[in-house]
Order: C-alpha cells, then structure tokens, then sequence
C-alpha cells in the first residue's frame, strides 16, 4: 500500500503523535502531582486536587507503553540503545510511576496528617521525577548519547546517569517541568472550584511565562552552544535498515536546518509561544476552558519543535556520529511496518472513541463539599 520510505515517515508521525498524546493527558496527571500540595490548604482541598484525576490517570499512563512499544516494534535500535543505555534513567521514571498510585492509595489509609503528609509530598516526587527526567532526555537527545555499534551491530553505551544531568538537559529539564505544571494548572482549573482553581490559576500563569523564557534559553543555547548533527553522505530513505552507512557530521546551528529548508515548521515553535501566552493569559482572566486549550496546544508545540529540529535523526551519537540512528536506517521491515499501520488504523480510532467517552461521561468539576461528603471519590 505505500512504499518503504513513506512507511518509515508515517511511523515517525505516528511516534511523535503518541508522544504528544501523553505529553497532553498525563502531562496534567504529573502537573497535578506537582502542584496539589500548593493549590491545597488541607487536606479536603487537597483530595479535591487528586479526584480531579482519580478516575484517568491510569488510562493516561497508557499513552507511554503505547509509545515505548511502537519504539519496540517499528524502530529496534533505537529501543536497544535508549532502554539499554537510559536504564537508570528510565528506572528513575519507573519508580515514579510506581509510587504515584503507592501515594494515592496508602494516604487514605490513616486519619493522622502527619501521614496524609507525608504521602502528600511523594505524590508531588512521582510528578517532579518523571517531569524532570523526561526534558533531561529530550536535552540529551539534542546533544547526543555516547554510544556505538561493532561490525555485528552489537551496542555500546560509554555514558551513565551522571553524564545524563548536564547543564544543558537540565535546562530542558525545567523546560519540562514548567510545561507540566502549566497543563496540570489548566486542568485544575476546569476540574476544580473555589480556592483551588484560584490557585491553580496563579500558579499556571507563573508556568506559562516561565516556560516561554526556558523555551527562549534553551533555543538560544541550541543556536550557539549544541553542535547539531548534519548528514553528509547520500541516503536512500527506501534502502537497507543500517545505521553503519552514512557519513554525519556535526556543526553549531545545524539543529535550525529543517526551519530553513520547511519554513511551514515554524508552526511548532509558534504554537509552543503563542499557547503559553494565550494560556498565561486566559489563566490570569479566568477563562478556564481557553486555558485548557491553549496549554494543550502549547505542549504539542514543545514537544514537536524538538522532533522537527532533529529530523530525520531519532538517536544521534556522540562519540561515533556517523553511527547516528536515524528515521532512514533503524527501521523495522516494510512488512513489519505495514503490518502494525494497519494494526493502528483499526484499534487507535476505538481508543480514542473510548478516551473520548471516558471524558465525557466525567466532565464537570470537582467541589470541596463533595469530597467532604465522600460522594464516590476514590481517594
């Protein structure tokens, strides 16, 4: 039905699609955990902020097997290097994911609030963690990771976690972490009311300014500071699965070759700017719903501006550039990939259907009163 070149693009769309998807739905899951111990004066208000998400967190969190599996099965080396060479990191991001529903389920277990406390402030760890780690992976992408193949495809990784947490990724760590904590405020204040949304709101539009500046330093660090990664030899985009045969080079300022030679990619970085604005904004005012979709259309602009800059690299390397992965040479089979686009066709169009009714079916806002009374609340 298409040919291999147009395969291994649809998957690298397909791929940023369901990053995307889970930087929007858990991304206000992880803004929730950060935020709920500041937008809540004890702890009625502070049940109010996790009931907003109780009942979708966990549907959420699919979004990010789904990407790790599409990694697994449509790119292998890329799966190899990253779950292999970030093991640290990504059991670092494990562990949040892990305590979060520890948190949740065990602060109900006691009245004391020493307690509820206590679980209270590892709930808002579960959120910083994975918030920070995930901007740390997207810096290290940008910079490169030292890894290496052998004649026999064998990977070698030369880094460790120490090395992950350069100034650099940690810039773009905070990138993420703002980002977060200004989607999870603009669903604080749609799903909440009284003196949470009110806070919520402040603290958002806080995020959504300083995300702009972030976004600003770290786009002036990669204009200047980050050697960007450039192809330098013929590709076939249809050829042989083989990150061993091309040559690439690196150069200051390569990461903006794409915004040259496709200007219509200027409307990731415009979308990243002009939604926390507008979400800064309409959070400052009170327009909850206008928050809501202006952050939600911010943090796609984020996470694609990366995408597009680095394309068509997925993983480059540091120490032996040229072995570089890249959306023309780690790619699955054509009939693997075929066979798994029309897996996506059939079953994606049902969980977004299904998403979508889960949704609906728990619109409306959260009260303070309610959670007091204990009207079906999970926690």
């Amino acid at each position: 039905m298409f040919d291999y070149m147009t395969l291994r693009l649809i998957w690298w769309a397909l791929l940023g699609a369901l990053l995307v998807g889970f930087a929007i739905l858990d991304g206000f899951d992880l803004g929730v955990a950060m935020l709920h111990p500041f937008v809540g004066r004890g702890d009625a208000q502070r049940r109010v902020a996790i009931n907003t998400i109780g009942p979708v967190w966990e549907g959420n969190q699919v979004w990010f097997i789904l990407g790790g599996g599409a990694v697994f099965a449509a790119w292998p080396p890329l799966y190899a290097v990253s779950f292999s060479g970030f093991y640290l990191a990504m059991l670092l991001v494990l562990l949040g994911f892990i305590l979060r529903p520890v948190a949740l389920t065990f602060r109900s277990k006691r009245e004391s609030p020493r307690w509820r406390e206590s679980w209270d402030w590892l709930f808002f760890v579960s959120g910083f963690v994975p918030s920070l780690i995930f901007g740390v992976a997207f810096g290290n992408l940008l910079q490169g990771a030292p890894f290496h193949f052998d004649q026999t495809m064998r990977v070698f990784y030369e880094g460790g976690l120490l090395g992950l947490l350069n100034p650099f990724a940690l810039l773009c760590g905070l990138v993420s972490v703002a980002m977060l904590v200004m989607q999870g405020a603009a669903w604080l204040s749609v799903k909440s009311e009284g003196e949470v949304a009110a806070r919520a709101r402040r603290c958002g539009a806080f995020a959504a300014i300083l995300l702009v500046l972030l976004i600003s330093a770290a786009g002036l660090w990669t204009m200047v500071g980050v050697e960007g990664f450039r192809i330098a030899s013929a590709v076939d985009p249809a050829g042989p699965a083989n990150p061993l045969l091309k040559t690439v080079t690196r150069e200051a300022g390569a990461w903006l070759d794409n915004y040259r030679a496709y200007p219509w990619m200027i409307a990731a970085p415009a979308a990243a700017y002009a939604g926390a604005l507008l979400g800064a904004l309409a959070l400052a005012l009170g327009g909850r719903v206008l928050a809501l979709l202006a952050t939600s259309l911010s943090v796609p602009g984020v996470v694609t501006m990366a995408g597009f800059s680095m394309f068509p690299f997925l993983l480059p390397s540091s120490t032996h550039p040229s072995q570089s992965l890249t959306v023309w040479d780690a790619s699955s089979s054509k009939a693997t990939l075929s066979l798994m686009l029309f897996v996506v066709v059939v079953f994606l169009p049902i969980v977004l259907a299904y998403t979508s009714w889960v949704y609906y079916v728990l619109r409306g806002p959260v009260s303070e009163a309610a959670v007091r009374r204990g009207d079906d609340y999970y926690y």
